[in-house]
């Protein structure tokens, strides 16, 4: 079956197309194109990483709302948050979202991926990952049984601790909290200043480590401003895809495969547009069924987040204060000159991994504090200063969706997490905010602390509730949607390849079976690297 939409612009024929620039997209173009007799076309839809703001990395947080690198989803309605049309930002340039994240590194547990391979994601378990972690890997500590050196991905100590990070990390002390100076080695629960994707204190974005050693190579054609409408497909065997590059419809060849690396929403969504995907649903909005593929879309998940905001008169808080503007100056100074000072903060400096109960066997729950008010992802401005700290769930229960609103590929798809629809989610947030509280009541911040916002210290378990169902939302780890298996449901096998067709693949979180307990950026490289060596095998 062919698909096609008049007259487009042909851009050639390659051995491979890969749809999406992100963390996974930029890593795969890198290492497929280091064999010089293969030929590699990768479509981005943003534009190129220029912004300044992506490369200081504090600059991520001063983002305008009208920026183009951002995507800027809503979800549906969330039944289980008061009906709330929650958001979920993701990176629309070079880099995707690694462009515009707060750069933590975190893999994740042994156990997670163990818990991958034993429900059938073979192949995917902790000793077959690990060689890519750290394959992909240069890590400023250097070298060890855990970590990489030499490797593309720029992985550093902060540059720079805020005096409030430090009050939050004496007040863990006081609190008895297990202290982890590597929450990527031998354990990950306690409490720490995270690793950070940077080098030479600024951001190393999948596209600055893997895009930007190989787009000399004449093998590789980076097209932007490129969004991918669909995949065409000669009987069940991919053949190309269809593209806009502004208002110019056009279209790209492949004698090889397919890969498809755009995202855990917009993975799903071009796969329903392409006729792949849950039958009924694809009818129902008139596009030609190739492969009834009901799991397409299904298993969404994410981490659910609630926040902690206090105000406080301290100076080294970030925001709309008079001590911030006395620092900015000599900040952009220090930054430029030597890569070093305030401006190399990823902000979240500092956080950790806990148990909400003794007897669980790993970390349940993710802390990030920040010494800045951050109030709906920065939306809601605040003048003064202020700090806020992040509680998630790491391994929710909650499964949600991705669907079709029509079939115009312009047309965003429909985003439900189902956030807290499993209650098992919402009793271990609830825990995981106390520990939230009981930290930023410790005797390190009584000399700092300010109003509270929202809610008032000691609160009820019912006015905490409340405060969650009105105010949580997303820390930005959506996978799953696209799930690899051995079972016949799964949308791929565990090569990544589209169950039902050939010459297609899905390489990015969306391929994750379960979520990781923690951020996803580092994973997601992982799965790009081990899925290369597939490929070129």
């Amino acid at each position: 079956m062919s698909q096609s939409n008049g007259a487009r612009e042909a851009l050639g024929e390659f051995d491979y197309i890969i749809i999406g620039a992100g963390s996974a997209g930029c890593t795969i173009a890198n290492r497929l194109s280091e064999d010089p007799s293969i030929s590699v076309c990768l479509l981005e839809a943003g534009g190129e990483d220029k912004d300044p703001l992506i490369h200081a990395p504090m600059g991520f947080a001063f983002f305008p709302s009208w920026s183009p690198v951002n995507w800027k989803f809503d979800t549906a309605p969330q039944k289980h948050l008061n009906n709330r049309i929650c958001y979920q930002p993701r990176g629309k340039v070079l880099g995707g979202s690694s462009s515009i994240n707060a750069m933590i590194y975190i893999r994740g547990t042994k156990a997670d991926y163990d818990g991958w391979a034993a429900h059938g994601a073979t192949g995917w378990a902790w000793d077959d990952v690990l060689p890519y972690f750290k394959k992909a890997e240069d890590n400023q500590r250097g070298e060890d049984n855990y970590h990489g050196a030499g490797g593309p991905l720029g992985v550093s100590d902060l540059r720079f601790n805020n005096p409030l990070s430090e009050v939050f990390m004496q007040a863990t002390t006081e609190l008895q909290l297990p202290a982890n100076n590597d929450f990527n080695g031998e354990t990950q629960e306690g409490m720490g200043y995270y690793q950070v994707t940077q080098r030479d204190g600024r951001r190393c974005s999948a596209a600055v480590a893997y895009l930007n050693p190989a787009k000399e190579r004449p093998n590789l054609t980076v097209v932007s401003g490129a969004k991918a409408e669909r995949i065409t497909f000669k009987e069940k065997r991919a053949t190309g895809v269809e593209f806009m590059q502004g208002k110019a419809p056009k279209s790209v060849k492949t004698n090889g495969e397919v890969i498809l690396s755009a995202g855990a929403f917009q993975s799903p969504q071009l796969l329903m547009l392409s006729g792949i995907g849950p039958a009924n649903h694809l009818r129902e909005h008139g596009i030609e069924v190739v492969v009834d593929a009901p799991e397409v879309g299904a298993n969404l998940q994410d981490h659910l987040d609630w926040t902690a905001l206090y105000k406080t008169s301290s100076e080294d808080s970030i925001g709309m204060s008079f001590g911030m503007m006395k620092k900015i100056l000599p900040a952009i100074s220090a930054y430029r000159k030597r890569g070093e000072g305030m401006l190399t903060s990823n902000i979240a400096e500092c956080g950790g991994f806990l148990k909400t109960d003794p007897s669980e066997a790993e970390p349940d729950v993710q802390l990030h504090f920040l010494p800045a008010l951050v109030d709906d992802h920065g939306r809601v401005k605040h003048t003064g200063g202020g700090y806020s700290c992040h509680v998630c769930v790491l391994r929710p229960k909650s499964r949600g969706a991705v669907t079709l609103s029509s079939n115009d590929p312009e047309a965003n798809p429909v985003i439900d997490l189902n956030f807290l629809g499993d209650e098992d989610d919402l009793r271990r947030l609830m825990k995981g905010a106390r520990i939230v509280e009981r930290i930023l009541a410790a005797p390190a911040f009584d000399e700092v602390k300010g109003e509270r916002l929202y809610l008032e210290d000691g609160a009820s378990d019912a006015a905490l509730e409340a405060d969650i169902r009105a105010r949580a939302d997303t820390i930005y780890h959506p996978v799953g949607t696209c799930r690899m298996g051995s079972d016949d449901k799964a949308v791929l096998d565990t090569q990544l390849r589209v169950n039902g067709v050939e010459g297609l693949r899905v390489i990015d979180a969306s391929v994750m079976p379960f979520l990781i307990s923690g951020n996803t950026n580092a994973p997601t490289i992982m799965i790009a690297e081990k899925a290369a060596d597939m490929i070129k095998r």
